[in-house]
């Protein structure tokens, strides 16, 4: 599941075209970086190919951002068995907000029914949540934080502005700089193919910064837990927001760059866009023409 679907009906459908806020999925998009397994000493053997051995590769971090396309059933699986390898402390999720998470239990936890009502997870607009259950109950024995931002609180920070929103930590974690006008170019020139170039120009600044409130606000629950627990820290989220170059690692090394932060970055068919310290590839799952909804609604 592309990120930018799930934001549209999360944040814009209220106030743009209901047509716009039934995008169920859309299709990754390909990118040059790609290959089974990748980091720093560009490990290509059979045996690091392995699920289990990625956790050698990602192991002796304070904080480790697990990677997703949300749709698909095997990242899950990966994730859930790293969780099990690394044993983390605490597990940052994108998928839940802060209220929620203090709701979860080692108990609950164990239940993937009790689980997916206590998030009413349902009414929520991820995917089925039997693709999560396996890492949520990976994830039982850690201490949970959520980083989502409330609906209501996004379209305020929207409204206000994202750095004043992000209250007096902003400057710390970067969110008050103004992105190069290169990099803000092209993350536009990203939303709007992300949305079948059917998103109006005026509204891809905004979907620019609630990405990156977004970001800043997963690095600031990473923070916290490290903090709280000591680490290590799993950080469960999508590919977007784990990718070193633009995501949450940028604002998590801005505020505590006595961290060390290493990232995954989960591939189907060996194509990925962005930077990660190590990569993995899954088959791709089959999916409906992502833009459907947008030729649909013309």
């Amino acid at each position: 599941m592309n990120r930018h679907s799930f934001l549209v009906r999360y944040l814009i459908a209220p106030v743009i075209a209901a047509a716009l806020a039934v995008i169920p999925f859309a299709v990754p998009a390909p990118a040059a970086n790609a290959g089974a397994v990748t980091n720093a000493s560009t490990v290509t053997s059979v045996e690091a190919q392995k699920p289990e051995n990625l956790a050698g590769l990602l192991s002796g971090a304070d904080v480790i951002v697990l990677g997703e396309l949300h749709d698909n059933g095997a990242h899950h699986q990966i994730q859930a068995e790293l969780i099990k390898a690394l044993s983390p402390r605490a597990v940052v999720w994108e998928m839940m907000t802060h209220a929620q998470a203090e709701t979860l239990s080692s108990d609950l936890l164990q239940s993937p029914e009790a689980t997916a009502k206590a998030l009413d997870w349902e009414g929520s607009g991820w995917p089925e949540f039997a693709l999560y259950a396996p890492v949520f109950e990976a994830a039982a024995l850690a201490q949970q934080f959520g980083a989502l931002v409330p609906r209501a609180e996004a379209q305020a920070a929207l409204a206000t502005g994202v750095a004043r929103h992000f209250g007096a930590d902003a400057a710390r974690f970067g969110l008050d700089q103004a992105l190069p006008q290169a990099e803000q170019a092209q993350r536009e020139a990203d939303q709007k193919a992300n949305h079948c170039n059917a998103m109006p120009d005026e509204m891809l600044p905004m979907l620019v910064d609630f990405q990156r409130l977004r970001d800043a606000s997963l690095a600031a629950a990473a923070e916290q837990a490290w903090r709280q627990t000591g680490g290590p820290v799993v950080v469960i989220t999508g590919n977007g927001h784990a990718r070193r170059d633009r995501g949450l690692v940028v604002y998590l090394h801005r505020a505590a760059p006595e961290l060390r932060v290493l990232t995954l970055g989960q591939m189907e068919a060996e194509q990925i866009e962005g930077d990660f310290d190590v990569t993995y590839s899954s088959p791709a799952v089959v999916r409906p023409d992502p833009c459907l909804a947008f030729r649909t609604s013309d």
